[in-house]
């Protein structure tokens, strides 16, 4: 314990904040206690306090770092290429992505999240989620906004709906693939990845441009 309080509080937090998660994917955030936590990374459920205030703290810190993971994902897909197909095809990977690696974390994204910050008590964490949340809505509004100027997407589009409606779609299709993976490649004879990519070109061809489908 001697080594351990010699060791900056980051690291303290990081070890906790870790076993969290890991007991958080087993058990669910509702059946962990902060005495699984305790016991689980070696700390005292008092020295637990001097790091956190409480469970929601906890999970409040990790979902804005998994946030934080996404907003990187889909700025760094936006980046691979000019053209609008190729850009959403990197998007869809990239949520794949996120959802192999963070699973637990992208079932939490598309939930409720608390909006009023004027009336209600809330985490610091939770409105930096929402903020960043709202950046990475407008990166996908500036996509579709880029690709109705260049005639790729349909002109008709209303982007707010558009967007929320493809986080629905695209999030729905990638469980599906998850879920059903061993029924996917029975039943279709395509990987998981082969059925993603049809669901997605689906998608797109809905929002695409009738006279620039390619």
């Amino acid at each position: 314990m001697a080594r351990r309080k010699k060791e900056p509080q980051n690291v303290h937090r990081k070890a906790i904040s870790t076993v969290a998660e890991q007991l958080f994917m087993k058990k669910g955030i509702e059946n962990t206690s902060m005495n699984d936590i305790a016991k689980e990374s070696g700390y005292s459920k008092a020295t637990l306090y001097v790091y956190f205030k409480n469970k929601e703290e906890l999970v409040g810190i990790l979902v804005l770092e998994s946030m934080q993971k996404l907003y990187e994902y889909i700025r760094m897909a936006l980046e691979q290429s000019d053209s609008t197909k190729e850009r959403y095809r990197e998007i869809c990977q990239a949520l794949v992505k996120y959802q192999e690696e963070y699973p637990f974390y992208f079932n939490m994204v598309l939930e409720t999240i608390n909006i009023d910050f004027e009336s209600t008590h809330f985490l610091p964490e939770e409105k930096e989620t929402f903020l960043i949340g709202e950046q990475i809505n407008d990166l996908l509004a500036n996509f579709l906004k880029n690709g109705i100027a260049s005639g790729d997407i349909r002109s008709d589009m209303d982007i707010v709906p558009t967007i929320f409606s493809f986080w629905g779609m695209l999030s729905g299709l990638i469980q599906i693939a998850t879920n059903k993976e061993a029924y996917i490649g029975q039943r279709m004879e395509k990987s998981k990845m082969e059925f993603l990519m049809y669901g997605f070109d689906m998608l797109y061809d809905s929002i695409a441009n009738e006279r620039r489908k390619v």
